[in-house]
């Protein structure tokens, strides 16, 4: 590429400058989310390479919903038994839709890679904007990265327990787990290191693969399997936590159903690569809960319905990881079979980790380039050729790897630091919609016609909900985030052992106490919110 074609951004802070490389984009029919940008404050850097249909793909396929649901359902599952995790489901898929349309609507009025922590330097009080920007962009970027990792981990713990099925000698061993896990690594940001064209026609036909491997799962394992009565399904509940209570049994163990459906935020932290973003963004993020949602229910139910012999599948976990392999083995009566369907939830778990380490990395990108995280300047760096994050996807490869070294010493470090995505997200969510609520009610917000040109203050975007709905719904998004944040610091049983212990409380604390001990010491003379680059 030639040198008349790259130029220099350099941003400035207080006491800071970034410089990034940026390739100057001709007058285009993105021109009109690049002013949209622009007038955020930000300059488009990123080559948007992705439309409806593929940050569609990239989502629903992050979200791995049908295929989470097989694994995120067994801690409701044994305290509380089949109705527990229905109606769990149920609740959960209600208030994520709720938080998701409140998101939507703010990725509307303000569709940046920053995500929640812009949106609340956009609306938090002056006084205390910069603190709380900071804070909630340091869980929202170890959030992903948590998730990054997770996601990794549940590829290579499927990938044993098939191995395990096919072949019941095999042991797997804490040095397999870390070798398969630094390969799942490897071959996610193998992919993120492509064009961002190539990307997202990868991302469209993934959409494809997840809609197809479900209907490839359920259909043989509903027609062979032996089934439960719908009374067993719809109405029975268990105690075996200890609580003494069905409710507070119930709502232990909803985060961990709710879980599933956590990520569909990824399309905002790729919003800078989405044609049409502010329309794009909320539709797909909808979309998304709509279509993995409905997926991941019926993949629910038939489970439920086909879990015949949960004491087999729970003592087959010991050796295999996870319980469905043995109903998928029972059902069809088949280990060949029950090897072909899980692999195609392994297949799909995989390509999930392509849309997570993009979003991951996004969220480095973002918060370096407002001068927020330890080397910058380096982390904000784009290609020239192909205007990607490559350092930032190389630091979320980083991280990974590091923190993937715990599996050698025990897996329950390695589940406490993975704890942190619930609270870290929903800590988030909560901010983002009280303080969308407040400045709601307070008329903060301007109709786009209304507005002065440029437009002063902060307007509505394309797409929002009509009112009293937009308010209604905020205040449900905003009780049911409080509710989930609450409970997700619960352990599952009365009396927790270190394995069953519920760390988030210690990891959730730890990364809070921090942030607030880095900015009164560092970051506050250097953080000085999202930088207004123009």
């Amino acid at each position: 590429m030639d040198s008349k074609d790259d130029v220099e951004l350099q941003t400035r802070s207080a006491n800071s400058m970034l410089t990034t490389s940026l390739t100057r984009k001709p007058r285009n029919s993105h021109s009109n989310d690049d002013e949209a940008l622009i007038r955020l404050g930000k300059r488009p850097l990123l080559n948007r390479s992705f439309g409806f249909m593929s940050i569609l793909g990239l989502s629903c396929s992050a979200l791995c919903s049908w295929e989470g649901i097989l694994v995120t359902s067994v801690p409701s599952l044994l305290t509380g038994g089949p109705a527990a995790v229905i109606w769990s489901f149920v609740v959960g898929w209600i208030g994520i839709t709720s938080v998701y349309t409140v998101m939507a609507e703010l990725a509307s009025i303000a569709p940046t890679a920053g995500g929640q922590y812009y949106w609340v330097a956009m609306m938090a009080p002056e006084s205390c904007a910069n603190f709380f920007t900071y804070l909630t962009a340091w869980l929202t970027t170890l959030a992903w990265q948590a998730i990054a990792i997770t996601t990794t981990y549940l590829i290579t713990t499927t990938l044993q327990g098939v191995v395990a099925l096919a072949r019941p000698s095999y042991i797997p061993l804490p040095w397999h787990t870390l070798l398969i896990m630094w390969a799942a690594i490897a071959l996610a940001v193998l992919v993120n290191s492509t064009t961002g064209r190539f990307l997202a026609r990868l991302e469209g036909l993934i959409l494809i693969l997840h809609l197809v491997g479900f209907f490839g799962i359920l259909v043989p394992l509903v027609y062979f399997s032996p089934h439960n009565a719908p009374s067993v399904v719809f109405t029975t509940f268990f105690d075996n936590g200890g609580w003494g209570s069905q409710g507070l049994t119930f709502f232990v163990g909803l985060p961990s159903i709710a879980s599933t459906l956590i990520g569909a935020d990824c399309a905002v932290h790729m919003s800078e690569e989405i044609q049409s973003a502010s329309t794009v963004v909320p539709q797909a993020m909808l979309y998304t809960i709509f279509i993995n949602g409905s997926l991941a229910f019926a993949m629910t139910i038939a489970l439920m319905f086909c879990l015949t012999d949960i004491d087999a599948a729970i003592a087959a976990a010991e050796t295999m990881f996870y319980p469905f392999l043995e109903v998928f083995q029972s059902g069809v009566g088949s280990t060949a079979g029950a090897v072909v369907m899980a692999s195609v939830v392994l297949i799909l778990a995989a390509a999930s980790s392509v849309g997570v380490y993009a979003s991951a990395s996004r969220m480095i990108w973002s918060f370096a380039r407002d001068n927020g995280l330890p080397f910058s300047r380096h982390l904000a760096k784009l290609t020239k050729r192909s205007s990607l994050p490559i350092y930032a996807v190389f630091a979320t490869m980083g991280i990974a790897s590091l923190i993937s070294l715990i599996v050698l010493g025990s897996s329950v470090a390695l589940s406490a630091l993975l704890s942190l995505i619930v609270a870290a997200l929903y800590s988030s969510y909560l901010l983002v919609c009280g303080l969308f609520l407040w400045r709601r009610c307070t008329g903060a917000f301007q109709n786009a016609e209304d507005a002065s040109d440029p437009p002063e203050g902060l307007v509505w975007g394309p797409w929002k909900l009509p009112e009293p709905f937009g308010i209604l719904n905020n205040i449900f998004a905003c009780l049911y985030s409080a509710v989930l944040l609450f409970w997700s610091f619960w352990p599952q049983t009365v009396a927790p052992t270190p394995e069953t212990f519920n760390w988030s409380i210690l990891i959730f604390g730890a990364v809070v106490l921090f942030s607030v001990v880095w900015y009164i010491l560092r970051a506050r003379h250097s953080f000085k919110g999202p930088i207004k680059e123009i």
